[in-house]
């Protein structure tokens, strides 16, 4: 019997440094995209499929993430005193129950691969998710439980893929195909941001994983790769090689790489506009300011 995904891990012990100097006081993990912070949806998503462990991997610095999960007496009772019952519901989705979240440090930056690896004793020994919260990903059904589904066919490993330019193919990790079955592919191999020349396919990885415990072993055995680092890509090619079971899941839904300024302010602009309390007023913005631009031309 195939083992349930109910474990998540979040790695967010970065310094996000492309953002300074606004992350020199707060975590780039809850800059606010729109009026939730990029940690809410990768959370919103994670419990859409199913997850109910949360395990968030931090460094130095990440008090005002770990705070943001807790529950805010003071400003519950406020709101309750003035029947802002609306606010209410929208505090209540930031709360977490005591023993649900978890926190590991990683006291290095020694790559993804070790930040999942310093999950490794609470993950035990079962399947488990990884959320990167920069790739937010707007879907009418969250990028995860498509990918929880597709798993419970296949098992083994999994990893979100979307296609890209080919010129455009060496800022990614790159999957050679095996078999392409439509919305799946199998992988026989995994190229980290190869050259446009020497790119097998223009199925680009993105921040989703489902993974098998054994990927957590082949990372307690590596040796470090480039820059000193203990890459993901690395483990699970490794599988690749000794399983032959990982998997490409070509997800339904528009990514945004809120890891960059200009993702940030694309994914903004997107999720205004799917918002019915905002997207008259942005929609009319946008369209004076195009119009203005457009004159001055």
């Amino acid at each position: 019997m195939r083992h349930k995904v109910t474990k998540a891990v979040f790695p967010v012990a970065g310094l996000g440094t492309r953002f300074l100097p606004a992350t020199k006081s707060i975590p780039k993990e809850i800059m606010t995209l729109v009026d939730r912070p990029l940690i809410q949806y990768a959370i919103d998503e994670a419990r859409a499929a199913g997850i109910e462990e949360f395990i968030f991997v931090t460094s130095r610095g990440k008090s005002a993430l770990e705070d943001y999960f807790d529950d805010a007496p003071e400003l519950e009772a406020n709101l309750r005193s003035k029947n802002k019952n609306d606010l209410l519901d929208v505090l209540s989705k930031t709360n977490m129950e005591s023993g649900q979240i978890a926190y590991v440090r990683q006291n290095k930056a020694l790559g993804l691969g070790h930040a999942v690896w310093c999950a490794r004793r609470m993950i035990g020994n079962e399947p488990f998710a990884v959320l990167l919260p920069d790739d937010v990903i707007q879907a009418e059904k969250p990028c995860l439980k498509q990918m929880v589904e597709a798993y419970e066919e296949t098992g083994g490993n999994m990893v979100a893929a979307m296609e890209v330019p080919m010129d455009r193919a060496s800022a990614y990790g790159v999957l050679d195909i095996k078999e392409d079955m439509g919305s799946m592919v199998s992988v026989k191999g995994m190229v980290e941001k190869p050259k446009r020349e020497e790119a097998p396919s223009n199925l680009a990885v993105i921040g989703r994983y489902i993974l098998s415990p054994k990927v957590l072993e082949n990372i307690s055995t590596m040796e470090a790769g480039h820059g000193g680092e203990l890459q993901l890509t690395d483990a699970i090619a490794q599988e690749i090689r000794e399983s032959d079971n990982v998997y490409g899941y070509r997800f339904k839904g528009e990514r945004y790489d809120c890891g960059s300024k200009s993702g940030f302010l694309q994914a903004t602009v997107a999720f205004g506009l799917a918002r019915d309390d905002l997207r008259d007023d942005l929609e009319h913005y946008l369209q004076d300011v195009m119009a203005a631009r457009k004159a001055a031309q």
